[in-house]
């Protein structure tokens, strides 16, 4: 980092004296994976940023849905809306806890590069097909996108993002193996994504610690994001009635407090208000238990963070539960509710469609995707297949199925 820039940093508050102790210092990143020169305006955060939006792969996002698809209204979420959220949510965080505010809006923005078209029923259809060739996870899709498949620089491919990004959007819920290098979690019983596996063997990046509490703002505030929107559109597709809600005790409560200060409000502001002040007591909530983690492990530098053991930031007990009744409410109402499973059973076969046929007919694929395939092996093949549907949006995964097949579901 150019001395001259560094010192207009500190003169304007950014640097060093403005983040606890406990941050990730961008002014100490460990670097990225080709050198090269530092930026003279910008810490290398920034640059990862701005690296992440101008992608090719965040702009696809605004085409690519959430639960509902794209021919139902404007108003619901797509990946890019609830991405912006997750962001806003994650900067605050950061902000309230001393945190880089640039790490963790760059892991916010980069966390669902890797999602398939049609939300998370593309996804379970994707994992299904790539199953006898390693499978398939948006997480390590992700770590793909920005390491691999984005192909914009002169000399490498990927956006080159540094080690301190890369590693948030790996692990931002938590180490993915245990002190003998087994896998955790959702892969304990496997290996690891083959994405991570081979990214790993370029650049270790610590995958059994903790990841910074930056990334840990970001996994959070996905969390309350999804919850808070997916109440938000359920209501307005009619999925189900405010007054539902009162079953769920956080959102009951909410909801008394709404009607006795507005009573007889609208329904769209009864919403909204309903909404706000759900991500509110959560953020607040993550607020207060940051400080109070922090507080008790008092960590001198990023690295206690990340061997801490546990996560520092991230719900109380019991907002833990409370959350877990919201997320149960939305499975039973939303996600399991007949007109969002119908449509899910049609875009599950689009997908698989185009996987079979591909897969079949590999020369199908547009260029660059058809290049060099008679020197791939099967699972190669597969992953380049698999790479080139995981990038559609809904609309041109829609569109590729109505090129190839005489039977396109209608999703109108």
């Amino acid at each position: 980092m150019n001395d001259n820039w560094k010192k207009i940093q500190a003169d304007i508050g950014y640097g060093a004296q403005s983040l606890a102790v406990y941050a990730q210092n961008p002014f100490k990143s460990r670097g990225r994976l080709f050198p090269e020169p530092e930026s003279p305006t910008r810490t290398p955060f920034q640059r990862d940023r701005d690296r992440i939006i101008h992608s090719s792969a965040f702009r696809r996002l605004k085409h690519k849905t959430q639960v509902f698809v794209y021919h139902e209204g404007d108003h619901f979420r797509t990946r890019l809306t609830h991405t912006i959220e997750v962001s806003q949510i994650a900067r605050s965080l950061a902000r309230a806890l001393r945190l880089d505010e640039d790490l963790a809006e760059c892991l916010a923005l980069a966390h669902d590069l890797g999602h398939t078209p049609f939300g998370h029923e593309g996804e379970d259809v994707m994992h299904e097909c790539m199953a006898p060739y390693g499978g398939f996870d948006h997480n390590a899709q992700s770590l793909r996108v920005v390491t691999h498949l984005e192909h914009r620089y002169a000399e490498f491919d990927g956006l080159n993002l540094a080690w301190e990004t890369l590693e948030g959007l790996v692990k931002h819920n938590g180490p993915l193996v245990d002190d003998a290098g087994a896998p955790l979690g959702k892969f304990k019983d496997g290996e690891l994504p083959f994405a991570i596996r081979e990214y790993q063997r370029q650049q270790d990046l610590m995958l059994g610690t903790w990841p910074s509490g930056e990334a840990q703002a970001a996994a959070i505030a996905d969390d309350i994001a999804y919850d808070a929107h997916d109440l938000d559109d359920g209501l307005r597709a009619g999925l189900f009635a405010i007054d539902d809600m009162r079953e769920v005790p956080f959102l009951a409560d909410i909801l008394a407090e709404v009607d006795h200060k507005y009573p007889g409000l609208e329904e769209t502001r009864r919403i909204h208000e309903i909404v706000r002040r759900s991500i509110t007591r959560m953020v607040e909530d993550v607020i207060q238990e940051g400080v109070l983690n922090i507080s008790e492990l008092d960590p001198q530098n990023v690295e206690d963070v990340r061997t801490a053991g546990k996560c520092l930031v991230g719900f109380s007990p019991s907002m833990i539960a409370a959350e877990k009744e919201v997320k149960r409410f939305l499975f039973a109402r939303v996600y399991r509710h007949e007109d969002v499973l119908s449509v899910r059973r049609l875009v599950a076969r689009v997908v698989r469609d185009l996987f079979a046929r591909l897969l079949a007919e590999p020369n199908l694929m547009p260029a660059p995707w058809d290049r060099g395939l008679d020197s791939l092996d099967d699972t190669s093949k597969a992953r380049r297949v698999c790479d080139y549907i995981a990038g559609m949006t809904d609309r041109y995964a829609i569109e590729e199925h109505r090129r190839l097949f005489d039977d396109t579901p209608d999703l109108g």
